[in-house]
């Protein structure tokens, strides 16, 4: 082989491999990009207040996160179409009911459905028991910039007693355990 071919090819395969570490993932054929359970979690020096977060329902009432203030919050953000959040949302509404008795709010994002009634259908089938954001734009989202990519469902943030992101998972929740005592932590 040719030096200046040899040198081509090193080329394209350190480009290549350059983007697959880049977390610059298309999104394929599925619209969306998954994410790999990657968790975060900040110090309190380093934690910072999402922009507002408020809007409707699937059931069609009006929330704000600012009605959980003094609360740690949980938010998670779905889609009825979503392989991942299927498998997590059972998982989700367990930690949710173990959590309750200790002041510990959840909330979802439903995204990219084209209607509440895909929404209602899903939490119906995994006995969801929060409200979820009716939000088929990604919207709410935005509010998260820097936190969350807006494509990566499903995500989950925890929100700490003042307000302020604390932590995140970027794709599935691995288990419930894991969002338990990632929440217990915020709460310390």
């Amino acid at each position: 082989m040719r030096a200046p071919l040899r040198l081509v090819l090193a080329v394209l395969l350190v480009g290549s491999v350059t983007s697959a570490c880049g977390g610059s993932e298309g999104t394929g054929d599925k619209g969306y990009v998954a994410g790999e359970g990657l968790i975060t979690r900040l110090a309190v020096e380093e934690r910072k207040k999402p922009g507002e977060v408020s809007g409707t329902t699937l059931d069609g009432e009006d929330l704000s996160l600012e009605e959980y203030d003094g609360q740690v919050v949980v938010l998670n953000v779905w889609g009825s179409w979503c392989a991942p959040c299927r498998k997590e949302a059972r998982l989700l509404g367990a930690a949710a009911r173990e959590l309750e008795p200790d002041d510990v709010a959840f909330v979802g994002v439903n995204t990219k459905d084209s209607s509440p009634e895909q929404g209602l259908a899903f939490e119906r089938r995994y006995d969801v028991p929060y409200p979820s954001f009716f939000d088929p734009s990604g919207r709410t989202l935005l509010a998260f910039h820097g936190t969350l990519n807006p494509s990566a469902i499903p995500s989950t943030v925890i929100l700490d007693r003042d307000g302020r992101v604390a932590a995140s998972i970027l794709g599935e929740v691995p288990s419930e355990q894991t969002l338990v005592d990632l929440v217990r932590d915020v709460q310390k």
